[in-house]
């Protein structure tokens, strides 16, 4: 069992869910994932996280983990081109996790997605959890944009923009 995990997911600063990610500051990040998702095909879906239950740690589930199950869950695998991304937060661990699915994980390499989570944990760490998101919503955004940029057609918006907070 990892002390550590459990420590932060029972007592880290996830209490501060509310103060760090108001309404105010889920719009706008739904707005940057709108924006984005006007100039590629791709979907991009934000869950945000404080901390993960006590069974879920003690029972090894990591933030890849818990990433993965979200993807499969909130059916971002399920999108037309199978173009869907999750980038996921979990507060109490300060980890950030991007999962693509395969139709984007064949063109886009692990390094590319390295880059925008170091882009966000550098936000992060002087406090800007908004720009924090924003950036990596905006950094993937690009990302998806470069490799599969918008092609004209009106598509329907698959995925919520607004983020999930759980």
């Amino acid at each position: 069992m990892d002390m550590q995990r459990i420590v932060a997911n029972l007592f880290g600063a996830w209490f501060q869910m509310g103060r760090q990610f108001g309404s105010d500051t889920l719009d706008a990040i739904a707005g940057t994932v709108s924006a984005g998702e006007a100039t590629h095909r791709g979907e991009l879906r934000v869950a945000i996280e404080s901390r993960l239950p006590f069974s879920a740690v003690a029972s090894g589930v990591t933030a890849r983990d818990r990433a993965a199950m979200l993807f499969a869950h909130l059916r971002v695998w399920d999108t037309d081109d199978n173009c869907g991304v999750l980038l996921y937060v979990l507060l109490a661990e300060h980890r950030i996790e991007i999962i693509a699915d395969r139709g984007i994980a064949r063109a886009v390499t692990q390094p590319e997605w390295d880059a925008i989570t170091v882009h966000m944990r550098d936000a992060f760490a002087e406090g800007r959890f908004r720009e924090g998101v924003q950036i990596g919503v905006a950094d993937a955004g690009a990302l998806l944009a470069r490799h599969f940029p918008a092609d004209g057609r009106s598509r329907e918006n698959e995925l919520p923009d607004r983020p999930l907070v759980l």
